[in-house]
């Protein structure tokens, strides 16, 4: 098949890639060329800015594709675009939302395909739910074959998968558990959260392309395993051979100090109970199974990470934050015994 990946490199979209590769389908990415060198030889790439419309129609006059897939499309003006691109060009068009659009919060613990949309405290999560449902209307109304694709939580080799971390990534507070410091881990640690590895969530996504099944649905994709906040940090602490210094915060607490915004991201997403019933994406491909284990997928991340001083990017401010906001809230419970 051909097809073509507007953006191509990032942490779910760079398995993709490489899967497709693998598979020998013509394959194109549209992005800014950065990270070109990491990309499998037959891939081809076309250099442009997406948000230019009309540079991107003159490098793609001319060209059809049995699947054009959407990794940057945050805000409907964006899929706006993309409808004005390549309607009548794809047969058909794969959309990365995000599962965060989910109710919040979840009348019932477990997820599918029908729990309602709706997502009050995050903004992120609502600009993906007007982007399906401009989507989908074009699907109704004018036949535009798109497939809505749901990732919750999907991480690669460069970052481990955590639930309070600063603007720089997540190596702050692996570099905390190695020095021998506390950790936050937002609630009380027991909520239940599913990882998955992009590697899985890339063998789901492949079998969603070019199948007929899929036209006109949405589908989520993540692993069947649950586990708790306490657990994932576990993981990390026993892969690094130290032992786990937690300081379980309350999210409305961390939300309300400031000033990191954590409405969206832990009240309106990591904070809650999430489990997945994947039935659907079972259907539409057979095949699928998430094979990556939460502990052999974190150990792994870990390990490359040490590997590469490239990945460890330092976050002083938020070091600092972590070492007040621990001080402060141990001191108040001092205080009140």
């Amino acid at each position: 098949m051909k097809i073509l990946l507007i953006g191509g490199t990032g942490t779910i979209s760079m398995a993709i890639t490489r899967l497709l590769a693998k598979q020998g389908h013509t394959l194109y990415l549209l992005n800014r060329g950065a990270r070109t060198a990491e990309l499998p030889e037959n891939v081809k790439v076309i250099t442009g800015d997406i948000s230019n419309e009309a540079d991107i129609s003159a490098k793609t006059e001319g060209m059809t594709f049995d699947c054009v897939g959407e990794f940057i499309g945050f805000v409907p003006e964006q899929v706006e675009r993309d409808y004005r691109l390549f309607k009548g060009r794809t047969k058909q068009y794969i959309y990365i939302s995000s599962a965060s659009a989910y109710q919040k919060p979840l009348s019932d613990y477990k997820i599918t395909e029908s729990t309602p949309l709706s997502n009050p405290h995050w903004q992120y999560s609502r600009d993906k739910i007007a982007c399906e449902e401009f989507l989908m209307k074009m699907y109704r109304e004018n036949g535009f074959p798109v497939t809505i694709v749901r990732p919750s939580h999907t991480y690669d080799e460069r970052s481990v998968p955590l639930g309070v971390h600063g603007d720089k990534g997540s190596w702050q507070v692996i570099k905390r558990m190695m020095d021998g410091k506390k950790v936050i881990i937002h609630g009380d640690g027991t909520s239940l959260w599913t990882i998955t590895h992009n590697t899985d969530f890339a063998k789901a996504y492949c079998g969603l392309v070019g199948n007929i099944h899929a036209i006109g649905q949405a589908f989520h994709i993540t692993s069947d395993e649950s586990l708790t906040w306490d657990q994932i940090y576990g993981i990390i602490a026993d892969t690094l051979g130290v032992p786990l210094k937690a300081c379980h915060i309350p999210s409305d607490f961390l939300n309300a100090i400031g000033p990191y915004d954590f409405e969206g991201t832990l009240i309106g997403d990591k904070a809650n109970t999430v489990v997945f019933d994947n039935s659907k994406i079972k259907r539409a491909v057979p095949d699928f199974t998430a094979a990556v284990r939460a502990d052999q997928g974190i150990r792994s991340t870990i390990e490359n990470i040490l590997a590469h001083p490239e990945l460890q990017t330092e976050d002083e401010e938020f070091d600092k934050w972590c070492d007040k906001v621990i001080s402060v809230y141990e001191s108040a419970i001092d205080a009140l015994r």
